[in-house]
């Protein structure tokens, strides 16, 4: 990522834009942006199932955008749209489908995803904040129609070449664009399309909450215990594999054989075994960080299970981690009694995860 403190660019050449993201990951997105030189934002906003976080960039600053591991999908603006009193679902498409935008946004579709040809197909994905103005499908209905209608040549399909967004970021206030890329698993139950960059990571994990996960567990020290990672509860390996991509040590543990084979075959750099988060065969302070999404369904169902499963595995953590190291965990609760003294909650971010309350917990070992 390139920071800011080189002279700036002039913003002739920027183009508006805006990134998606896991409900709750946007003050993250929104400051991981802010660093990028040739970026600027311009705002935030929500549509009730995603983030948004809106900015300008140059060239240079749109390329370092669409690496970001934060982002579910990236899109530049084709137009906005503000719903007057009584204003129809297709008088709002027309406004958000504006010609000289349409034109820029292609220019910057076909530069990142593939060249533009005389026929295309397309896909119009639409989210609103309630259905009380009108519904979501009128929405879809009357942007594909205008589309059609513009761009005769088009043919509405699914998957499709293009995808086209339209969402209510705030009440009443709308934003249209062309998706230039979304991250294979966090496509949050839309259709993966052909043509649009996708990231080879998969598991239940969504990579971009992986990669904030990661993220909040700092840089990996020079050498040793402080640059080794542990998920302790790996699954298929989406928290080892950022941690990979963010310079860890990555090491992973699992009760299930399925999933340890499966996170050695996805992250093959990672170091992978057999073990239970509840009595790791590690020495004390063996790693600089834990990164871990802890279970809480299948077999925890009995009335405190869950409860006693997190608090021991709360401890056996902060014995393995080294003094200064991170702990972050994903969970719906983490009740203060399970908490052992030798960790001091830093920062707890809420978030949303398939419409489920769930919050990343960030602890520092004394």
């Amino acid at each position: 990522m390139t920071v800011r403190g080189e002279p700036p660019r002039s913003r002739a050449r920027q183009t508006r834009l805006f990134a998606t993201c896991v409900p709750g990951l946007g003050r993250m997105l929104r400051r991981q942006l802010g660093l990028i030189d040739g970026v600027v934002v311009t705002g935030t906003g929500s549509d009730g199932r995603v983030d948004l976080v809106f900015f300008e960039a140059d060239r240079a600053g749109r390329a370092i955008v669409l690496e970001s591991r934060l982002t579910q999908s990236v899109v530049v603006e084709t137009g906005r749209a503000s719903r007057v009193a009584g204003a129809s679902a297709m008088a709002v498409a027309s406004m958000a489908w504006q010609a000289d935008g349409v034109q820029r946004a292609l220019s910057v579709w076909a530069e990142e995803v593939r060249p533009l040809a005389g026929s295309m197909t397309f896909r119009v994905v639409a989210r609103v904040r309630g259905d009380s103005r009108f519904l979501r499908t009128d929405l879809k209905q009357a942007m594909t129609a205008v589309i059609s209608r513009d761009k005769p040549r088009w043919k509405a399909a699914d998957p499709a070449q293009v995808e086209i967004l339209i969402n209510e970021f705030h009440d009443g206030q709308y934003t249209a664009g062309l998706r230039l890329r979304m991250a294979e698993d966090d496509h949050d139950g839309d259709d993966q399309l052909p043509g649009i960059g996708m990231l080879p990571r998969r598991g239940t994990l969504p990579a971009s909450v992986a990669a904030a996960m990661v993220d909040l567990a700092g840089r990996p020290g020079a050498a040793g215990p402080a640059r080794t990672l542990l998920d302790p509860c790996c699954g298929a390996g989406t928290i080892l594999a950022e941690a990979v991509v963010a310079g860890w040590t990555a090491e992973g543990t699992d009760i299930a054989e399925s999933a340890v084979a499966a996170a050695a075959r996805h992250v093959p750099a990672a170091s992978v075994e057999l073990g239970d988060a509840r009595e790791l065969l590690l020495p004390e302070a063996d790693v600089g960080a834990c990164v871990a999404r802890l279970p809480s369904g299948g077999r925890l169902r009995a009335p405190g299970e869950w409860q006693d499963f997190a608090g021991t595995v709360l401890t056996e953590l902060s014995r393995v981690t080294r003094s200064g190291g991170a702990v972050v965990l994903l969970a719906p609760e983490l009740p203060r009694p399970l908490i052992p003294s030798t960790l001091r909650l830093r920062r707890e971010v809420p978030i949303r995860l398939r419409g489920a309350r769930q919050a990343i917990w960030v602890f520092h070992r004394a």
